[in-house]
């Protein structure tokens, strides 16, 4: 039993031809934004921004090979402004802060639309319901899950079995607790200690067996990569209930991966219902042609930052007035200080 990694959530990609066609089995496409542009990546090309229940899709509307797709897990930040442009108007643009691969990555998409009566807001809205839902894709110990011995179930989450004298393999001596068997996970704690506990998403599962332990006859869960590779061992007797609870647990994991539930439940708001966008700022967009692009060199300074190297020796910079990290070789002060390069501002 190999289950194929749900990446959509966790990945920055890019050019994926006919990146439509990859929405996998769960995901549900939640906003639609039409007339958008990847301000920083394809300039002057109107593009789709698709939002899912797992990330953000860009792509091209003419044609198929540029497009992007940018996980929820990989955000570290959003905030939209608003933009004077000369030919546009005033519109909207989206700023995100990403990482993916070790590098550090930044979005703008711009609203291509005066006066369109959807904004981005909705983005906002589901970025936070998926912050929100990590139980139901994330491996958790000793959490609080379970309350007086009863599990703390989530939206749209079925109990389908409960069987109690379950051991937890873990340590030396065991741990005897209770498993609960969902449409979405399996939860086992201990009976004497609730808050000694394991929340396992069937996503996040990578292997179900029977196995002999030094115990005996043992359940074995391995997981995924990313849920820490870990091997999970559980003693149910008698036999017979051991393989019944294997051939349940088989079963549910089969189901969930046909149709998995990734806990992002999104109603969308009538189009008359407009909602404040978050961290306006004003700014003045000064050419719409190629040259008037948003500082690239700051983002390629971020981008060959190795978040596990050494940090520089501080200096104190007199043309800002404080202390700052010494900057790397190749890069000046003006260039990672100015927002819009100084270049495009003549003719």
């Amino acid at each position: 039993m190999n289950q194929k990694p749900v990446w959509e959530d966790r990945e920055i990609k890019f050019d994926i031809t006919n990146i439509c066609k990859t929405i996998r089995s769960g995901e549900q496409p939640l906003e639609i934004l039409d007339s958008i542009e990847d301000t920083k990546g394809n300039l002057g090309d109107r593009g789709r921004l698709l939002v899912t229940n797992l990330r953000i899709i860009w792509y091209s509307v003419t044609s198929n090979r540029f497009s992007l797709s940018i996980g929820f897990s990989c955000v570290l930040t959003m905030n939209t402004k608003t933009v004077v442009s000369k030919v546009r108007g005033t519109t909207q643009a989206l700023h995100i802060l990403s990482v993916g691969n070790n590098s550090r990555f930044e979005f703008i998409f711009t609203n291509l639309t005066v006066n369109n009566t959807k904004h981005f807001s909705a983005i906002f809205d589901i970025y936070r319901l998926y912050q929100a839902s990590f139980l139901y894709r994330e491996l958790k110990l000793r959490s609080a899950i379970v309350n007086s011995g009863q599990l703390n179930v989530l939206l749209q989450e079925q109990v389908f079995n409960t069987v109690s004298g379950v051991w937890n393999l873990s340590s030396d001596q065991g741990n005897l607790g209770i498993f609960i068997l969902t449409n979405v996970r399996l939860v086992w704690f201990a009976e004497m200690n609730n808050s000694f506990n394991i929340s396992l998403p069937y996503m996040q599962i990578s292997n179900i067996r029977i196995r002999e332990s030094k115990y005996g006859p043992a359940l074995v869960i391995q997981t995924l990569e990313t849920a820490g590779s870990y091997v999970l061992g559980f003693r149910i007797d008698p036999q017979h209930k051991l393989t019944d609870v294997y051939k349940e647990l088989l079963s549910l994991h089969t189901v969930y991966t046909e149709t998995p539930i990734f806990g992002v439940f999104y109603e969308q708001k009538p189009d008359t219902v407009r909602r404040p966008t978050e961290s306006i700022d004003d700014i003045e967009e000064l050419d719409t042609r190629a040259g008037a692009e948003i500082n690239s060199k700051f983002t390629a300074y971020l981008a060959e930052s190795d978040p596990g190297s050494r940090r520089r020796k501080p200096f104190y910079c007199k043309e800002l007035g404080f202390a700052m990290e010494s900057i790397k070789d190749g890069y000046s002060l003006k260039d990672l200080w100015e927002v819009v390069p100084s270049s495009s501002t003549s003719g």
